[in-house]
């Protein structure tokens, strides 16, 4: 899945994994995110990803041009949580714009753990 655009030149696809791994990187830029996190329903067990598996810890549900996003991260301990999440809106906003085109939604953030 993933959106697709067409012109006169033919068709562009731009898949969800493609833009969950934009917005992971944009993450890992952001200030107190130590990595991402895969969370394992069938168990409840939870990993820290490194940067080559950004995109399991986001979800992705793009359509219409707009792309929702729920991302799952763990935390530095001794950041503020509400100021690490707002920069993190605030990048993944200007990358799903800047390098998709697509009107960014809702960008949900969970934060499953906090690091030393």
């Amino acid at each position: 899945m993933g959106v697709y655009f067409e012109n006169e030149f033919g068709k562009i696809e731009i898949t969800n994994d493609c833009i969950a791994t934009i917005i992971g990187l944009s993450c890992m830029e952001s200030y107190g995110v130590v990595g991402m996190v895969s969370k394992s329903v069938a168990d409840g067990i939870v990993t820290l990803l490194g940067r080559e598996n950004l995109q399991k810890g986001i979800k992705v549900m793009a359509e219409n041009g707009i792309v929702n996003v729920d991302i799952h991260i763990i935390v530095e301990y001794g950041t503020r949580i509400p100021v690490v999440a707002e920069n993190i809106r605030e990048r993944v906003s200007y990358a799903i714009g800047k390098y998709t085109g697509l009107k960014p939604g809702t960008i949900n953030i969970f934060v499953d753990g906090i690091r030393l």
